[in-house]
């Protein structure tokens, strides 16, 4: 179907010459030269398809309450806790409460609420403007993307296949891309590289933390929620943003502490904040630097 015709020469998409895939440390401390990445202009293809059906949504339906001049909308959700918890993040007000509780009582209580839980959104959607109205990353060689903490210097090739190695030495993300490769695709492959990355490390961490916690999780799971770093049900499945791959160590051990946690306290009292401090002390300097180095992060995946 998309075969070329034998008589017809292929089209140059590049005018540099073509690059083969990088050596790796052990073969070669002088990587080859760099071609610039120049993205194509992408051609639509027509093809046959069929109707997409949009999959069952695993959210919780969303509540509507009249809270003074506003209109205040939340996710509800049921849990075996015994008392109603309240959460911001990008997303919105999420409610968390116990079966037993009324929608009457868990509306009289976000009414009760209300002060702080507006000023909150308030807050929460400032910060959010603020990110959104930093410049994107060029997505070009050379140019800097955060990793652990650090910047890293992406390096483009064009290759015979699709690869990428990560030096740690020169700290240098390597993507090789096949010639007529878009900057989408680009993009696509370094979130791939950061989400197994994170993979990989979360799971690390959690299996240690959780042996110091003496708690066992019943699985992991990526999530790319806004700002929500992580969560944990009460059936103790743990789910941890892959954007946190972009801090440093101790601040993804802080969100990793913090969930596991939760298997013995799904809460946020000061009993639950006691046993997040048995296993890591420096909390409370951690959740202020994440919720600060958050805010400085550049626009990667607008």
């Amino acid at each position: 179907m998309f075969g070329r015709e034998a008589s017809a020469p292929p089209k140059p998409v590049y005018t540099t010459p073509v690059w083969s895939v990088p050596p790796t440390p052990a073969s070669s401390t002088t990587p080859p030269p760099v071609s610039p990445y120049v993205a194509p202009p992408e051609t639509a293809v027509p093809v046959k398809t069929k109707p997409l059906v949009a999959p069952p949504s695993e959210q919780p339906p969303r509540r509507q309450l009249m809270v003074g001049d506003f209109i205040l909308e939340y996710e509800l959700r049921r849990s075996t806790r015994r008392s109603i918890g309240f959460m911001i993040d990008d997303d919105g007000l999420r409610v968390t409460a116990p079966k037993r509780i009324s929608i009457a009582e868990i509306d009289e209580a976000i009414r009760t609420k209300q002060h702080w839980i507006l000023s909150k959104l308030k807050e929460r959607r400032e910060r959010r403007a603020a990110r959104l109205q930093k410049p994107p990353v060029e997505w070009i060689d050379g140019t800097q993307i955060p990793y652990l903490g650090q910047d890293i210097t992406l390096r483009l090739l064009v290759g015979g296949r699709n690869r990428s190695i990560y030096n740690p030495n020169t700290r240098e993300l390597w993507m090789t891309l096949m010639p007529g490769a878009s900057e989408n695709l680009l993009k696509e492959r370094v979130k791939a590289w950061y989400q197994q990355q994170a993979k990989t490390l979360f799971e690390e961490r959690l299996d240690l933390y959780a042996g110091r916690l003496g708690v066992q999780y019943h699985s992991f799971g990526l999530t790319s929620a806004g700002t929500r770093w992580g969560s944990c049900t009460a059936d103790r499945k743990i789910r941890l943003n892959w954007k946190l791959i972009h801090f440093s160590l101790p601040l993804i051990d802080y969100v990793v502490a913090h969930e596991l946690s939760h298997i013995l306290e799904m809460n946020h009292s000061q009993q639950f904040w006691d046993t997040v401090g048995l296993i890591y002390p420096e909390y409370d300097e951690a959740k202020n630097l994440l919720r600060k180095r958050s805010q400085e992060l550049p626009v990667l995946f607008p």
